[in-house]
């Protein structure tokens, strides 16, 4: 017997999510009428027709190996109706339509060791880079400091008591990939690259490693009667966007590699529009593998945020309300010249919200 023709896989885009979706979501698209959020990593939506799909959402790690994801799956065969959908910030969603189901899935899932938590007013799981295992150029694990910290944030993501949503991210490099946040942790580089022109002419593209820098730093030069590059130190602000390219400028370094902190980064236009975070602590030990320098300023701009700011405040609503002096006074962080923002690049064509302009 002839075999189907199957039509080939299309790779561009998004893919289409109406096969893999609850029948129950499907049968409903777009007649959602509200929603309610019974407890914390619980949703419910109830369509026009009367029909309701409930939503049960537990964390889960960035990079998971075939047994985690084997268990995840049996869990949504066992207690709910086998259909489950990931977050970009690496939560596992499972649909089901009747509400008896819901506290055995809750229970199953933290008897396994997900938690159940991460909507309404709560911390969220944090958004994050590849770390070691998969980025080519980090200057820290993310995946590590994303583990160490939600350990000690773990209370504040199986519970709401936060004004508003808290959204956190990691990068590994200063290409920041996690994104904008509340509280952003970034790697913070503090010198130079050091080059090894032996590798320089047969590792690196010159003219474009020359390009990438976006101060000028580098420029071609000849050592040793080799073509290599050199850098203006004093031009260099430590970014790292010439390692990449060209690995034997190497910037990472256990000595100076730091880690940073950053507040007050905000997507969504609602009550106000996106904001980009802005530094408040510097030069923290880049200390594997739990990064409790890092983990105890984190905590304590947390801890202030929850206890003075209003209801439905984000983060930048918060300081926004009582001024940066205040900020830094309520948290107790140093405040230094290098916090001041005095870069005035590209103002005029800098987007700063989501409208678009030309």
């Amino acid at each position: 017997m002839a075999q189907v023709q199957q039509r080939p896989p299309i790779e561009t885009g998004a893919p289409d999510p109406m096969p893999l979706m609850h029948p129950v979501m499907r049968k409903n698209y777009g007649k959602w009428i509200y929603h309610d959020h019974p407890r914390p990593g619980v949703l419910m939506h109830r369509s026009q027709t009367g029909e309701e799909i409930w939503t049960v959402k537990a964390g889960t790690q960035r990079q998971m190996d075939v047994h985690t994801i084997r268990k995840l799956c049996d869990i949504a065969d066992q207690y709910a109706d086998g259909h489950v959908r990931f977050t970009t910030r690496s939560n596992i969603e499972y649909m089901v339509a009747d509400k008896a189901k819901v506290e055995p899935l809750v229970a199953a899932l933290t008897e396994a060791g997900f938690p159940v938590g991460g909507t309404a007013n709560s911390v969220s799981m944090i958004s994050h880079t590849q770390g070691w295992l998969h980025c080519d150029i980090p200057g820290t694990d993310a995946s590590g400091v994303v583990k160490a910290l939600m350990d000690e944030l773990h209370g504040e993501f199986i519970k709401h008591e936060m004004p508003n949503r808290v959204k956190l991210s990691t990068s590994c490099c200063e290409i920041n990939c996690g994104g904008q946040a509340d509280i952003a942790i970034i790697v913070q580089h503090t010198k130079p690259p050091k080059i090894n022109h032996d590798l320089v002419a047969n590792v690196c593209e010159r003219p474009a490693v020359v390009a990438r820098c976006p101060v000028a730093a580098i420029r071609p030069a000849l050592v040793n009667g080799k073509p290599s590059l050199e850098i203006d130190e004093k031009k260099c602000m430590c970014c790292g966007a010439c390692y990449p390219p060209c690995p034997p400028m190497q910037i990472n370094d256990p000595e100076h590699t730091k880690i940073a902190i950053w507040v007050g980064g905000k997507n969504s236009n609602a009550r106000g529009k996106p904001t980009f975070h802005k530094l408040v602590a510097s030069g923290l030990p880049n200390n594997p593998p739990r990064w409790p320098e890092v983990a105890a300023v984190v905590k304590k701009i947390l801890n202030t945020y929850k206890n003075d700011a209003r209801s439905w405040e984000r983060m930048i609503d918060w300081i926004d309300r009582i001024g940066w002096a205040r900020f830094f006074e309520k948290t107790g962080l140093p405040f230094t010249k290098y916090h001041i923002d005095d870069w005035r690049g590209a103002r005029r064509t800098l987007n700063a919200s989501t409208h678009i302009r030309f």
